[in-house]
């Protein structure tokens, strides 16, 4: 969905309260919850089989058409209604759909609010959200309201009172919100946390996460696309704008939420020099490009330590000329994997020496592979979506709510995750000061079961 400038600078006047508390140091006290339930907690919720999933898109740009394309060669699901603030975009996919010789679903424009008229069906089972940043607590939490389970793109929430209240709304209506972190359902992921299971590293020690991706490109698109509203974000913060894909799965490795949980987290910021260097290359002298005031540093390193002393390092990199990266380096008592490029290094039978990197992992897919990436690997590379995890993703979802069994990923971890966001600016604007999380779970992580070994 389009957000331009005129219209992103204007919610961020009308919601500058919640930016502004955003931007302070957050006390333990305040970090810690006090206030009581909302309702019964949702961890390991289990809803009532749907034989057939309907299913409703908000949000249909970049991200959301690939969705779209995706749930119309899964089984079991059927297209009811779309929704897009760009009626092009919007019809582009509406015909995308009818071209697979499915039934032409309901089409809602014309208005930033036409989501909700969406929200009314009573033929609606999910809705899957796409829309940019700011809309993704308020449209899960209408969601919910509404009756029917929230799938929502990243990041879940931009502030912690979204996150609570993301949060607490799940509780009261018991229904699903899933933030769509897609990279725990990649081939290598999948891997290491069948390695982790099978105790090959060890004691689980530390973890590395990053979202290194050169994004400057993105600054062109000024009109429309990601590109028209993602750039203003890096005028509006100073920390890890984006933590969630590399640490989705170290913290499914390490079982957040799930038997330990992030405690507090340290965070800085490079100098923020990259994004107006380009601006200066690429766009006239009196392009607004050009007029904007870049405050996001070009790296953020943050480190996170666990209730169980464990150490986790995210870093944050959309700008500087370098390799893309996701890190997803897990060190454990006995070895340790790392990603790009894979590598693994065992004390023990698996490798040669400890001291060299073993770059073979023909020998570790076969003897580790995933039994979900087993069973659907071959079908998800071939419907694509970032070598396959995308379809995988959406297939996985289906499959759990038309077996009746827990989805994968909750909205603690969606909270959790994204709240790092939030939490690495406050840290930076406090000389790195260390910087309390929020349990969201409200203890619930202390008895909650680990992930197992999905589709296995």
């Amino acid at each position: 969905m389009k957000l331009n400038r005129r219209h992103f600078l204007k919610t961020a006047g009308l919601s500058a309260a919640g930016l502004l508390t955003s931007q302070l140091p957050i006390s333990s006290a305040e970090a810690v919850p006090t206030k009581p339930a909302a309702g019964a907690s949702v961890m390991g919720l289990v809803v009532p089989k749907i034989d057939t999933v309907r299913v409703g898109f908000i949000g249909v740009g970049q991200r959301g058409s690939g969705h779209v394309k995706h749930f119309c060669h899964l089984e079991g699901v059927e297209i009811k209604a779309i929704c897009d603030t760009d009626a092009q975009v919007l019809d582009k996919s509406i015909e995308f759909v009818i071209a697979q010789g499915l039934p032409k679903p309901a089409r809602y424009t014309g208005s930033e609010q036409a989501y909700k008229d969406l929200l009314n069906r009573d033929d609606i089972d999910i809705v899957i959200i796409s829309t940019p940043w700011e809309w993704h607590a308020p449209m899960a939490i209408d969601t919910m309201e509404s009756g029917k389970h929230a799938f929502v793109e990243v990041p879940l929430a931009l502030t912690v009172e979204e996150c609570w209240q993301i949060v607490d709304t799940a509780e009261r209506t018991q229904k699903n919100c899933m933030m769509m972190e897609n990279v725990n359902y990649g081939r290598d992921e999948l891997m290491v946390l069948n390695m982790v299971r099978q105790g090959l590293f060890g004691e689980l020690l530390h973890g590395e996460a990053a979202y290194i991706h050169e994004l400057r490109w993105q600054m062109k698109e000024i009109d429309s696309k990601t590109g028209s509203w993602r750039t203003y974000w890096h005028t509006k913060r100073n920390g890890n704008l984006y933590p969630t894909h590399g640490l989705g799965p170290v913290s499914q490795y390490m079982n957040i939420n799930r038997g330990d949980r992030f405690d507090y987290l340290t965070s800085m910021s490079s100098p923020a020099l990259g994004r107006a260097l380009y601006a200066e290359r690429e766009f006239p002298d009196d392009h607004e490009r050009n007029q904007l005031n870049y405050i996001n540093g070009d790296m953020n390193t943050t480190l996170i330590k666990t209730v169980k002393g464990r150490s986790i390092m995210v870093q944050h990199d959309t700008t500087t000329p370098r390799p893309y990266s996701r890190h997803n380096l897990i060190q454990g008592t006995n070895g340790v994997f790392a990603g790009f490029p894979n590598r693994i290094a065992i004390e023990q039978a698996g490798s040669a020496s400890y001291h060299k990197w073993d770059r073979d992992m023909a020998k570790w897919y076969a003897k580790y592979d995933h039994p979900l990436w087993q069973r659907m690997g071959q079908e998800a590379e071939r419907n694509g979506g970032h070598g396959g995890m995308d379809f995988l993703m959406l297939w996985r979802m289906v499959y759990c709510l038309r077996n009746a069994e827990p989805l994968d990923q909750d909205v603690y971890d969606g909270a959790a995750w994204s709240v790092v966001n939030i939490l690495s600016e406050a840290s930076v604007n406090n000389r790195s000061n260390s910087v309390n999380f929020p349990d969201f779970t409200r203890g619930a992580w202390k008895s909650g079961k680990p992930l197992g070994l999905i589709g296995a």
